[in-house]
């Protein structure tokens, strides 16, 4: 059965055994959509999101951050609160804790949560510091780093120096994708060095030049991870612009069309897609069921991932999670 499937099933099992106020509390149930930023990745979750509003009959607000920060989402949080008829919130946390306090407010205002792509605190919903959000939808993202190490190390033969490019300190996702990479470099390959991790704020030009500069500091440098979107895609451009393509391998998070073109360049030995659609959908099906009076939802989905890479980019069953969007 599809994930689609399976969720719908599940909602419309809640809504049957809920009886008629389940339904009306469906009828009148209206959701706000807070992403981190504008990229591909959550251009393509909101995609989901708005398939599964389509599908129930429901009205989503969707405010989407022009850049990445606390101090760009906490106010347009604040404004989806002020207005007084969201019922939900289905949002990704720009920082683990400082989005803590806001998020709470909403919870005050009657508001309930669902955070996706990132967690708050220590993602543990259930017995860590932070319980009041419905659930976390997202990736494993300790094992997207581990998967994304084993990935890169197999491209520059077992040894050689690496470098991670990644976003901001204090999110959720991109840490536990570096702690999971340095973790697998420490333990299965001891002649891989990791010469630094720089932080480009969510900016591709930032990406570039902090890439670039690592590649002149370290002329024998083997392989880069972008923990991202822009992440990637600064450190395949800085890559080409030192004329570097297939020398120094690259390993890309999040499957954007631009990082399966530098796999088809043999700039990218790998490319790691997130599942964004089913993320975006999930969090709508699980503010119905809540509404609907299920109990019983987990804390914490883990939605998985596709890895492409040159042999299976052009396969159906792959290429379907390259990130598409209009």
């Amino acid at each position: 059965m599809s994930t689609r499937k399976f969720f719908g099933a599940i909602v419309a099992t809640a809504i049957l055994a809920a009886g008629a106020s389940a339904a009306t509390a469906q009828d009148k149930i209206k959701i706000g959509f807070l992403p981190g930023v504008v990229d591909p990745f959550y251009q393509v979750m909101e995609l989901g999101v708005n398939a599964a509003v389509e599908e129930l009959g429901l009205e989503v607000v969707t405010q989407v951050p022009p850049t990445w920060g606390v101090e760009v989402q906490t106010p347009i949080l604040d404004a989806m609160i002020a207005r007084g008829d969201l019922d939900y919130i289905i949002t990704a946390p720009t920082d683990k804790d400082q989005m803590i306090g806001p998020l709470e407010a909403a919870v005050d205002a009657g508001i309930r949560v669902i955070t996706v792509d990132t967690f708050l605190g220590d993602g543990d919903y259930t017995d860590g510091p932070v319980t009041f959000p419905i659930s976390y939808i997202g990736s494993d993202n300790v094992e997207g780093g581990r998967i994304s190490a084993r990935g890169l190390a197999k491209a520059i033969g077992g040894s050689g120096k690496v470098y991670i490019n990644s976003t901001n300190p204090n999110v959720s996702s991109v840490e536990g994708r570096a702690i999971g990479f340095n973790e697998v470099m420490e333990n299965e390959y001891p002649d891989v060095e990791v010469v630094g991790l720089d932080f480009n704020l969510d900016d591709m030009n930032t990406a570039v030049q902090q890439t670039s500069a690592v590649i002149q500091r370290v002329p024998d440098l083997a392989g880069v991870f972008g923990t991202n979107v822009f992440s990637a895609q600064g450190a395949g451009t800085a890559v080409v612009n030192a004329g570097l393509g297939g020398q120094v391998q690259v390993v890309a998070y999040d499957a954007t069309q631009f990082a399966i073109e530098q796999l088809r360049d043999g700039v990218v030995s790998l490319v790691l897609a997130q599942k964004p659609f089913d993320m975006g959908y999930m969090a709508v099906q699980f503010a119905v069921a809540d509404a609907a009076g299920v109990t019983s939802l987990p804390r914490r989905v883990q939605t998985g991932f596709a890895i492409i890479d040159v042999d299976n980019v052009d396969d159906p069953e792959f290429a379907r999670f390259i990130y598409q969007v209009p």
